[in-house]
């Protein structure tokens, strides 16, 4: 995706609930073709159980939307269609018709029916949003340009609005499980940052904590 997409598919979501009903289903998410008022008896048993996103109701779209966007790239339609392909992924696939037909019943937040380009265009925006934001994130803790301590505000920062994002679509996490969590991410940060010193400077000793580091690891 180029940076023209990406400016388009933000000028979609800015328009809230309307953006799905409002947009050429030939070239990015749209409703399914026809009006879809299935009653409950037609919901699939597993669209009937799935209780993710519960603690959002259907008239704060706007309100997810703008967190997202203040603190990640990604935005509200993405983040919920991210998590139905990955609870809704079976050996053959994802899903895509189940999901789209049913966004509604699925996510509180979303009152349009997609349909399975429509998903699928999303889970793509996703998915290379999060590889960009990835590229970017390494680099900037491999170019010497934050300290160890800035670079682990950074990572702070980061897994507090991972972890709200999970409690908002229902995983309880306790107090151990985040504890660890946030020991493994600071212990692989710590050796990112030993490999990119050697990899920048070929020093077999690391300026910081001074044990020794194979330059060709």
């Amino acid at each position: 995706m180029d940076d023209d997409d990406a400016t388009d598919d933000d000028a979609t979501d800015d328009e809230g609930q309307s953006e799905a009903s409002t947009a050429d289903t030939s070239t990015g998410p749209g409703p399914a073709d026809g009006p879809v008022d299935s009653p409950a008896a037609d919901v699939p048993p597993d669209v009937q159980k799935y209780d993710r996103f519960k603690k959002i109701d259907g008239g704060t779209y706007d309100r997810a939307n703008e967190f997202l966007r203040d603190r990640t790239y990604i935005t509200a339609r993405e983040w919920a269609i991210a998590r139905l392909c990955a609870d809704f992924r079976t050996e053959t696939g994802v899903e895509m018709t189940k999901i789209g037909e049913n966004l509604p019943e699925l996510v509180p937040f979303m009152t349009d029916t997609y349909t399975p380009q429509a998903v699928n265009q999303a889970r793509a925006s996703f998915e290379e949003k999060v590889r960009k934001a990835g590229a970017t994130f390494l680099y900037g803790a491999m170019c010497d340009f934050f300290t160890a301590e800035e670079l682990d505000d950074v990572m702070y920062e980061a897994t507090e609005v991972a972890k709200f994002l999970l409690e908002v679509e229902g995983v309880e996490l306790t107090v151990e499980e985040e504890l660890e969590a946030e020991d493994e991410i600071s212990d692989v940060m710590r050796e990112v940052r030993e490999h990119s010193t050697a990899l920048r400077h070929d020093e077999v000793t690391c300026p910081e904590c001074g044990h020794d580091i194979e330059a060709d690891q």
